[in-house]
């Protein structure tokens, strides 16, 4: 007789497992040169227009200012807001993207997926340190 065995669990009871979004929301993301978010709780913040980028399956956007209340910050303190795609609304989480080979390949994707001579000037910019250390990691809720 096999025994069950259940899924590893985190603090919050649910499963470790990462949830992902779908197939045609990473290409709506990934086709689109701008995406909507709103960070923290869209009755209270608007949606504004960033650039973001799919790495394996995976949706990644940095900060350009830092400004205290800018998008990024609110997203690192609230984790919660919403990503506008393809006339749709999906509510997410956000987590610090961590380790340099992830880092290194959201570089590459920034530079693939934005590569007019107007936008150089950002993809560089996206490298230094500060504005590498915003990554943040879009998952749905």
């Amino acid at each position: 007789m096999r025994k069950h065995q259940s899924k590893p669990q985190g603090p919050s009871g649910r499963s470790r497992k990462t949830r992902r979004f779908p197939r045609p929301i990473l290409q709506a993301i990934d086709k689109s040169k701008i995406l909507g978010v709103c960070a923290g709780d869209p009755s209270a913040h608007r949606f504004i227009g960033i650039w973001a980028v799919v790495v394996k399956d995976r949706v990644f956007a940095r900060s350009w200012t830092l400004k205290p209340d800018g998008w990024n910050r609110v997203f690192r303190e609230s984790r919660f807001g919403a990503i506008q795609v393809g006339g749709r609304e999906i509510r997410v989480r956000v987590v610090p993207a961590r380790g340099a080979r992830i880092r290194d390949a959201v570089e590459r994707a920034y530079a693939e997926k934005y590569a007019t001579s107007g936008s150089l000037k950002y993809v560089r910019g996206f490298r230094t340190a500060r504005r590498r250390d915003s990554t943040l990691e879009f998952m749905p809720r």
